[in-house]
């Protein structure tokens, strides 16, 4: 049975430091995590496909077509009844930050072997920070929070949800003409699961 977690935002009054710290560490893992992933040059995370294919048909720039994709998805959780928190807005600041500054000291890696190793630790810091600022309870991402508020609303589990979503998105991608390489496979079969084991050591709980 899966384990039952209370993911639902809860104010900022409430353990005040900590949870910020934690909402901005797991925020800046993250974006950390995803230039490892954009430099391995093995594949491009599953909403990353989605945006460069939308980008080739439409002819809109990466940026604006991974901002009306976030408007779209935020526009999905009304009928989950989800609520943006501070943590929504955190989300598009510091990953976007974080990870352009990365980016900077971080080449392009050309050599296999450091290849597989930003593709791997890079998938597995993504799922422990997804769960880090998640479990911060202070207002997931938009895709995060389609992820939880499916989760709440089936009653199934965040591993199961978030891996359905990520291989949706993957195909719908792919369809359109984004680039799928052995790193896109592994982060849609593995992020869910990742997720879920690092989730209950980091979600924060009311005492």
């Amino acid at each position: 049975m899966a384990l039952k977690l209370d993911l639902r935002p809860v104010g900022i009054s409430h353990d005040t430091t900590r949870r910020s710290i934690q909402l901005v560490g797991g925020l800046a893992l993250y974006g950390g995590s995803m230039a490892m992933l954009t430099r391995s040059g093995l594949g491009l995370d599953p909403w990353d496909v989605l945006h460069e294919g939308l980008m080739k048909i439409t002819g809109l720039s990466f940026g604006t077509v991974t901002a009306i994709a976030s408007v779209l998805v935020l526009v999905l959780w009304i009928p989950l009844r989800q609520r943006p928190g501070i943590g929504t807005v955190a989300n598009i600041v510091v990953i976007s930050l974080t990870v352009d500054l990365v980016r900077i000291f971080l080449p392009d890696q050309h050599v296999l072997g450091w290849q597989i190793l930003n593709l791997v630790a890079g998938v597995v810091l993504n799922g422990l920070a997804a769960a880090i600022y998640v479990g911060a309870r202070l207002g997931p991402g938009p895709r995060d929070g389609l992820m939880t508020g499916f989760a709440r609303r089936t009653g199934k589990s965040i591993r199961l949800v978030r891996t359905l979503i990520e291989i949706t998105v993957l195909a719908a991608g792919w369809l359109l003409g984004g680039t799928v390489g052995v790193g896109t496979v592994l982060y849609a079969l593995t992020i869910g699961p990742l997720t879920q084991a690092f989730l209950p050591y980091v979600v924060w709980r009311e005492r």
